[in-house]
């Protein structure tokens, strides 16, 4: 037997008779965390392996990307380019790891091409290229530049009015950024309700944390303002993130935001809340501890590997 993550992603596995009033069994939620895990593992493994890149937004933003990819989201990872499709642009480019383990996670590409991320010809760069791999929708780097590139994929499909939806991260401290608010007055005044924006509320950036850095409250406040439907969300439990991207769907008159408060680090100790783990990877002792305790979910379980 089989059950549907989303309408387009199955994967077979026996189904729980209790259903809940999101319409997803426990054994789902389950499979969806189980997912972000692995993510997690994947992410620790290409950093170490390749000695440079980001950790803690990675790790953080695990269960988001699990839940879009694996229950939310519209994709075929055997028709990258189906028309129908929703689309995702990662507007804080440098945590694409996570987007790469997930990509490999869901079938986009080979997962041991994980381990070549930052190599020279590499198709895993250090920010995403568009074209290099499957499912990428857009180019990053520059900070802002995909809220702006998300924006317009979302009026083009408006405008023609396609069933698509259009989903976009950006990081708080990227919101230092000007040419981000500048895209939010663009999104609120078309009424884009075919675009959900996640804002990754994690309150780090590379200067330390950012409300010492630039503060951003009242935060929530700021972006209804912007004529956002705004809600605010844990950006750990799957069964909040189900919900919240539900209400997400339901909104036609104008743009939802998600104000997703996550954890720098989300699942190793050592890392969490550290501003100083923002752009920096394990080394081979750190990544051996990490491993251990994702593979044991924090100590909860016997971990078989070492």
């Amino acid at each position: 037997m089989a059950f549907t993550q989303n309408l387009y992603y199955i994967k077979p596995l026996t189904p729980l008779c209790e259903v809940n009033d999101l319409g997803v069994t426990d054994e789902q939620i389950n499979y969806i965390e189980d997912m972000a895990n692995h993510i997690r593992e994947d992410i620790i493994k290409m950093l170490v392996e390749a000695g440079s890149g980001h950790s803690a937004g990675a790790l953080g933003t695990a269960d988001i990307f699990a839940t879009l990819y694996f229950h939310i989201m519209k994709n075929d990872p055997k028709n990258p380019d189906w028309e129908e499709r929703d689309r995702f642009v990662l507007s804080n480019a440098h945590i694409c790891p996570v987007l790469y383990a997930t990509l490999a996670e869901a079938g986009y590409f080979p997962k041991e091409e994980l381990l070549t991320l930052r190599k020279l010809g590499s198709r895993l760069q250090g920010h995403p290229h568009r074209g290099t791999l499957p499912g990428l929708e857009a180019s990053g780097g520059p900070l802002a530049q995909g809220l702006s590139i998300a924006a317009g994929m979302a009026m083009a499909d408006k405008i023609d009015g396609k069933r698509n939806r259009v989903y976009c991260m950006i990081g708080d401290g990227e919101m230092d950024e000007g040419q981000i608010w500048e895209s939010l007055m663009f999104i609120g005044k078309n009424r884009l309700h075919n675009f959900t924006l996640i804002i990754d509320r994690n309150n780090i950036q590379i200067d330390g944390f950012t409300e010492e850095v630039m503060p951003l409250e009242p935060l929530k406040d700021k972006l209804t303002s912007f004529n956002f439907h705004v809600i605010e969300t844990g950006g750990h439990n799957i069964r909040t993130l189900i919900e919240s991207f539900k209400e997400a769907q339901d909104i036609f008159e104008k743009p939802t935001v998600l104000l997703a408060h996550t954890i720098p680090g989300k699942g190793v100790d050592f890392m969490e809340f550290k501003p100083e783990w923002h752009g920096k990877p394990p080394n081979k002792e750190e990544a051996r501890k990490a491993l251990a305790e994702l593979r044991s979910l924090g100590g909860k379980i016997t971990c078989e590997h070492e």
